[in-house]
């Protein structure tokens, strides 16, 4: 027997308007949108179950202003969508188009469907893994970064894979991380690279028009000069140098390595790199606009405060914290108290009140 399913919208309420003087006339077009194993990798709309437009344009209320609530009529407001039995995944997405005068819902409808088909590169291809990716739930304030392998645009994903990796976490923005070395000493490694940085230009004018940054990222290896003028042309956001001095990917391969070869070949590339000082400057002075990540070998608070000093915007780690969280919730709070508390004393020790006074005042030490 196939499977019916039912939605009831009882109530319109208005929470805000941008002008706290206006009012509004809105009407509601709402709409299931089916998604199902023959749908679910599919980029356009499919299946749409939806109350037809003309139903839609019945009005909720009058002049409505923010804090009213006005009742939903049952023309617009009950939604059914029906699955076939032999179905292994089944899932409804509830989109609801606030209109007014004469906008066509269907746009409102493909973005909302877009915004859902939504898995990271795992879950695209396996969707059970989906909800792992879901974190925004439990920090509905963090700043979060969707994070997917550049060589993927050469690998089949677009643009409509690459809007799925940031709705399904819920992300403020894209990564795109550049580990060709690691991709290299990978037995299964993927090094097609070649004619990638045309791939990352279209991404980031599509997220460009979204109002979604795209950020460059290496995993351990930075960025130099010329990589960082020619991701910036190409419209990247900001950059994460994720320089020399942190985890070696080459040194995990070579722990990953099936046999001596693998391994030695891996094991010779410990070293490579730029170190994250050096990328910070590269950066720095090919790209001033961008703002810069520092990552790669920062271990507390004071390396932060010397990557703002050289003209950061932020840094990044994962060591200490990984650290902490293999001994409890608690571990992690308090690594995060001693980051900021280092923070503020450097800053207090620097003569600097703020970190924007820290990132233009001449406290460094040229060694000569």
């Amino acid at each position: 027997m196939p499977t019916d399913a039912i939605v009831l919208l009882e109530q319109l309420h208005c929470i805000k308007l941008l002008n706290t003087e206006s009012r509004t006339e809105p009407y509601i077009w709402p709409a299931l949108i089916r998604i199902d194993d023959n749908t679910i990798a599919t980029p356009e709309l499919v299946d749409l179950f939806a109350p037809v437009i003309g139903n839609a344009r019945v009005v909720i209320k009058d002049s409505m202003r923010a804090g009213q609530t006005a009742s939903i009529p049952s023309s617009v407001g009950i939604l059914r969508a029906r699955f076939d039995d032999n179905l292994m995944t089944r899932r409804l997405i509830l989109v609801v188009a606030l209109l007014e005068n004469d906008e066509t819902p269907r746009s409102a409808m493909e973005a909302g469907f877009r915004a859902f088909n939504s898995e990271l590169r795992a879950a695209i291809a396996r969707p059970e893994t989906a909800p792992t990716f879901q974190v925004r739930d439990v920090a509905p304030d963090i700043l979060l970064f969707a994070n997917l392998g550049a060589v993927q645009l050469n690998n089949g994903f677009g643009i409509d894979q690459c809007r799925r990796v940031v709705a399904v976490a819920g992300a403020d923005a894209l990564i795109l991380h550049f580990n060709a070395l690691q991709e290299a000493v990978q037995p299964e490694g993927n090094t097609n690279f070649a004619g990638l940085l045309k791939k990352v230009e279209a991404v980031c004018q599509a997220f460009a028009a979204e109002g979604v940054p795209v950020i460059a990222k290496e995993v351990g290896w930075g960025f130099s000069k010329d990589d960082a003028r020619r991701l910036a042309d190409a419209g990247i956001s900001a950059i994460d140098v994720a320089g020399a001095g942190g985890t070696s990917w080459s040194q995990v391969e070579m722990h990953r390595a099936e046999n001596e070869s693998d391994a030695r070949v891996a094991a010779a590339f410990i070293s490579w790199g730029i170190p994250t000082v050096d990328a910070i400057l590269n950066v720095r002075e090919a790209a001033p606009q961008l703002p810069v990540i520092a990552s790669g070998g920062l271990r507390d608070g004071i390396d932060i405060a010397k990557c703002l000093a050289l003209g950061a915007t932020m840094g990044g780690m994962a060591g200490p914290f990984l650290k902490a969280a293999n001994k409890s919730v608690e571990a992690v709070i308090e690594t995060v108290d001693e980051l900021a508390r280092e923070i503020r004393i450097a800053l207090f020790a620097a003569g600097c009140k703020d970190i924007p006074i820290l990132q233009t005042a001449s406290v460094l030490i040229e060694q000569h």
